[in-house]
C-alpha cells in the first residue's frame, strides 16, 4: 500500500512557524511530508530542513517527496525524542522552527497489518517503529488486570476501563489475544449496548490508550518539550498538532510554564526565584481546522494547534 497521509492544519502550521528563508526547520513527525513539502517551498539556498519519523514507511514515502529538494534535505529515522543528539551528530545546535504532528498516519491506520485500526481485523501489533520487539498483543497478554485497568483508564478515558480489564484477563486465560479483531469483540462485550449506541465505536478509546503505553507517546512528549523549546533560536517557533486532551493539555501546560516559570507565592511584591521566561505563548487559544477542511478531512476534527515563539 502507498503511504498516503492528508497533512492536519496544513497551512496553518506552516504559516504558525513564521518561516526565515535562509532558516533551519525540523519537522519531528515526518510522516509523509506534507508539512515538510510546504516548508522546503519556502527556503531559499541557505535554508535547511530535517526530517524526523521512526517508521520506516514514512521516511521511504518522504525521501522519494522531497528529493526534489535536494541537498537541503536531511532525513532520519528515530524517534523524536533523541532529536537533540541526532541533531548535533549532523552539526546542528540551534533551529529556527520546529513542527510536530502527534496524530496517527492515515497510512498507519488504513494498513491492516500495522494493528492500529479497529475497524480491521488483523495482527495486534499498533508500534509506531516496527524495530521495537514488543507489540500492542503483549501488553494485552502479559499486563496484570490492574495494570490493564490503569491504561485504559488514564490514557483512554475510558469509564468501562475496569470491566475491559476484566473481561480481557478472563478471555485470555481460555487462549492468547491475538488480533484487533478478538479484542474488539471482548470490549464490545464490555460496555452496555445503549451506551455502544450513542457513544461511537466502543474500541476507540482503548485501542488509543494501548497504543499510547506501547509507544510512551505521553512521556516521550513530556520528556522532550523543553528540550525543543531550547534548541530554537531567539524568535524560533514550535508548533505542535495534538488530538486528543491528554496531549493538549500536556503542551498547554508546558507552554505556560516556559512562558512564565516563576514559583514565588504570588503575594510576592518581586519575583526572587530567578527563573527566567524562554519565550511566549503565540495561541492563547489553540488553532483549529476549518469547516473546509473538516469536509474533506474527517480525522482533522480533534486536531488542535498550539504555537510557543521562543525569547
Amino acid at each position: 500500500m502507498a503511504f498516503q497521509h492528508t497533512s492536519v492544519l496544513l497551512h496553518e502550521t506552516v504559516d504558525g512557524l513564521n518561516i526565515r528563508p535562509d532558516g533551519i526547520y525540523v519537522d519531528a513527525t515526518l510522516g509523509g511530508g506534507g508539512h515538510a513539502f510546504q516548508v522546503c517551498s519556502r527556503l531559499d539556498s541557505k535554508g535547511r530542513f530535517i526530517g524526523i519519523d521512526q517508521d520506516a514507511a514514512a521516511i521511504e514515502a518522504a525521501s522519494a517527496r522531497l528529493s526534489v529538494f535536494g541537498e537541503k534535505v536531511t532525513i532520519i529515522r528515530s524517534n523524536y525524542c533523541d532529536m537533540k543528539a541526532r541533531l548535533q551528530e549532523i552539526g546542528i545546535d540551534k533551529v529556527d522552527g520546529i513542527m510536530i504532528d502527534l496524530g496517527v498516519s492515515s497510512y498507519q491506520l488504513d494498513t491492516a497489518d500495522r494493528g492500529f485500526s479497529y475497524r480491521m481485523d488483523a495482527p495486534l501489533d499498533m508500534r509506531m517503529d516496527q524495530r521495537q520487539t514488543m507489540t500492542a498483543k503483549d501488553i494485552v497478554n502479559t499486563y496484570s488486570e490492574m495494570e490493564l485497568f490503569h491504561v485504559i483508564r488514564d490514557y483512554g478515558e475510558d469509564r468501562f476501563a475496569k470491566n475491559i480489564a476484566k473481561h480481557i484477563v478472563a478471555e485470555r486465560q481460555k487462549s492468547p489475544i491475538e488480533t484487533t479483531g478478538q479484542l474488539v469483540e471482548i470490549i464490545r462485550q464490555s460496555i452496555p449496548m445503549k451506551v455502544q449506541k450513542t457513544t461511537g465505536h466502543p474500541a476507540k478509546r482503548t485501542f488509543q490508550a494501548i497504543r499510547i503505553e506501547l509507544n510512551r507517546e505521553l512521556d516521550v512528549l513530556k520528556d522532550t518539550l523543553d528540550d525543543m523549546i531550547d534548541l530554537l533560536n531567539p524568535g524560533g517557533r514550535l508548533c505542535v498538532i495534538t488530538f486528543h486532551s491528554l496531549e493538549d493539555r500536556i503542551v498547554k501546560s508546558n507552554f505556560r510554564r516556559n512562558e512564565n516559570p516563576c514559583t514565588c507565592p504570588s503575594d510576592f511584591p518581586v519575583c526572587v526565584c530567578g527563573k527566567v521566561s524562554k519565550g511566549r505563548v503565540v495561541t492563547r487559544k489553540p488553532i483549529l481546522p476549518g469547516e473546509e477542511e473538516l469536509e474533506v478531512n474527517s480525522r482533522s476534527k480533534s486536531a488542535k494547534l498550539r504555537i510557543f515563539e521562543r525569547a
